[in-house]
Order: C-alpha cells, then structure tokens, then sequence
C-alpha cells in the first residue's frame, strides 16, 4: 500500500485504509485535500495492478464510471471522478460510513434476532427507489438507457448508520452502449440472486433485477437464501424451478399483504412478474404507510446504531469491531 499512497498523495488523495478488495478490483477509505485545510473523506476504488494494463478490464472500468457519473440519487452511491496516475485508473466515489446488507443479515444470524418486518420491506422499498431511478434514467440526448443492475445482492446494498439506503457496484450492469457480457453465452451475477432470466442464458431488460430484489426482502425475513447451494448449478436450478413457499407458514408475522408482494416479486414468468421497480416501490410503501405511521431513515438509523453498538455522536464502531467492507470492489 505504501507505492499506493504515494502515487495518491501526488494528486491530494490521502490513503487511509484498504476496506474491500474483489477479483479485479480494491477500495480504499480516502481523504480528498484542498485548499484551507480542506478534507473530505471518499472512497477510492482502482483496478488491481496486475489487471490495470489489461485494455478488457480498463473498458470495464471506465464503462461503469460513465455509467453512473449522472446517476444521483440518495439511494445510490454517488461517483465523484474518474482518474488515471501511474497508468492505473481510478473512481472517487462516495464514502458511506455503515455496514453492506449482508453484514446486516449477519449480525441478526449472531445474535438469533429475526430483523423486524417493517424495517426489512422498507430497507427494500429504498432499492427499489435508487433502482426505478436507474431503469429510467435517460443520457442527455433524452435517449433511454435501458440500465440492468444484473448484480442485486447484499453485498451491493449499504446502510449508513444515518439510516440511508444505497445501492452500489454497477460494474456489470448493461446499458445502452454499455455491455461487455454477452448475454446468451455468458451469466452475469451471483449464482443465488439471479433472474430467471439470467439463469436460463435468455436476454435480460430491468425486470430482471425485480426478482433479486425479491430473494434479498426473503433473505433479510428469514435469515438465508432459499435458493442457495454450495452447488452453483444448483442454486442456478433452484432459481429456475424450486417451489415457492409460502412465507407466512415460515415466518407468522408475514401478512397477507406482504405476501402478495413477495411472490408478485418471485414470479418467474417476468411478463407476470412486477413491471417496474416502481410497481415495487408503490406496492411497499403502500404497505408501510397506508394505515400507519411506518419506519423513516432516522428510524433504521437508530436501529443500525443498537444492533451494532454504536453509541458515539460520530457513529464510530467499537474499538473490537473490525471496520466493515464499504463499499464493494
């Protein structure tokens, strides 16, 4: 890391620590410096060097940065630059200070607490917002973008502890211009969070982030994922053809309500399945709010800081606590 800061420092980014590293990439936790003492803290995340000067990893890279340099949006991750020094580039991008959603599950699996229902359908009525947002995002010639995330999963979601919720890592999104998987030969995303769609090879369009998005509402409900094994073929079956319980019988205080939206959401037939993340959206925040005063930001937030002991002004974590993986590579 030493040659990293180094390089940084040359162009006023101060390396603090490394929080995530991924197959092809890492990311550091950063202070920006500028004039009168200036300093804001950012992540930075860059191109592992052995990769750096490979021009299919580069395109990749700076794909992802032009795609989301205009998606602003309080529930997505903000990215600030896109940069070259040393023959490697980098992305300067927001610094969510929290834990990803899977270390949120995590936490509720260690100490036997289901996370309650209200906060679970809110967490994902925010996706569901920053990913309405993307879907119908248009460039500035007005042409539509025809964004897919193709990788929602836990590990893609972060929770300040002021309680937002922020959808990350467009890294193998497609779009308009934009698609460097070719779909019919190759499977983009996580083998327990995919589309029908995606596990059957076919041609995805912004439906099929509408079923992910239904497996992570069960996931943080029941604690697991129904659809995983350690077999990745089988959690790719599983995805095309396992039963669909009914999730009451699983967890009681699921009602009728909920339930209707989570197998809207699980229908594999995408032309019966949700429409839009707005449908999504309405549908649960319809459900939160219509007959009830539901949870807000300030609410998870408060919630975030009790599960993990977080009880400083300043929201930092205990000394015993390692810091969490913000955001992923």
């Amino acid at each position: 890391m030493a040659s990293i800061k180094h390089i940084f420092n040359e162009i006023h980014y101060e390396m603090v620590r490394k929080i995530a590293e991924g197959g092809m990439g890492l990311v550091y936790e950063a202070v920006q410096l500028g004039a009168g003492n200036f300093r804001k803290v950012v992540a930075v995340k860059l191109i592992r060097e052995e990769f750096s000067a490979i021009e299919e990893f580069q395109k990749n890279f700076i794909g992802e940065a032009r795609l989301v340099a205009d998606l602003i949006h309080t529930n997505i991750v903000q990215t600030y630059h896109l940069g070259q020094i040393g023959g490697q580039y980098f992305m300067v991008m927001e610094f969510v200070r929290g834990v990803n959603l899977e270390a949120f599950i995590e936490k509720h699996r260690q100490i036997g607490k289901p996370v309650p229902v209200d906060l679970a359908a809110f967490i994902i009525s925010r996706i569901a917002r920053g990913l309405a947002y993307a879907h119908q995002k248009r460039d500035r010639e007005g042409r539509h973008l025809n964004i897919v995330h193709r990788d929602i999963g836990p590990k893609n979601v972060l929770l300040a502890y002021e309680g937002d919720v922020k959808l990350t890592d467009f890294g193998i999104a497609k779009a308009l211009d934009l698609m460097y998987n070719e779909e019919g030969k190759v499977i983009a995303g996580k083998d327990e969070y995919l589309s029908p769609e995606q596990a059957s090879y076919a041609v995805t369009d912004a439906r099929a982030d509408l079923f992910p998005l239904g497996i992570v509402l069960t996931e943080l409900l029941l604690g697991k994922n129904l659809f995983r094994s350690l077999d990745r073929n089988q959690s790719r079956r599983n995805i095309l053809s396992m039963p669909i319980p009914q999730f009451g019988k699983l967890r009681p205080d699921i009602d009728p309500k909920l339930e209707a939206i989570i197998q809207k959401a699980l229908t594999r037939d995408r032309d019966q399945r949700y429409q839009s993340a707005f449908e999504v959206l309405t549908d649960l925040e319809m459900y939160l709010y219509s007959d009830r005063y539901g949870p807000t930001n300030e609410k998870l937030g408060v919630y975030l800081k009790e599960v993990f002991g977080i009880n400083e002004p300043g929201g930092t974590a205990p000394a015993s606590r390692p810091p969490q993986p913000l955001p992923k590579a």
